[in-house]
């Protein structure tokens, strides 16, 4: 008796499931997509406008936390003075725009 029941259900099933999931998953990509990647993007093009227009002067944070002031600016990389006569040089890529301070926090 199991088995006619089995094939009674299969015979039910509508052909068409199998499409209607497919486009499901694409939406779902699609969405997807554009709540994840495009604002990862739009991030993305900040930091390389930024580092594009660096100049003496500007404030800045390595990635590994260090805060410092442009010193000069090469084609990749950038002299940062991290302290009074202190000057590194860092790749370009690891510099990101130091935080303004708040008027609370000036001293």
């Amino acid at each position: 008796m199991i088995k006619p029941m089995i094939l009674l259900q299969a015979a039910e099933a509508p052909a068409s499931s199998g499409g209607n999931m497919m486009i499901w998953m694409i939406v779902l990509l699609v969405v997807m997509w554009i709540l994840m990647m495009r604002p990862q993007r739009k991030k993305e093009k900040e930091e390389r406008k930024f580092r594009s227009e660096l100049r003496k002067g500007d404030r800045v944070i390595f990635s590994g936390g260090i805060y410092g002031k442009v010193h000069e600016v090469a084609e990749t990389t950038v002299d940062v003075e991290v302290s009074n006569g202190v000057i590194v040089t860092v790749e370009k890529a690891m510099i990101q725009p130091a935080p303004q301070p708040k008027a609370d926090d000036k001293k």
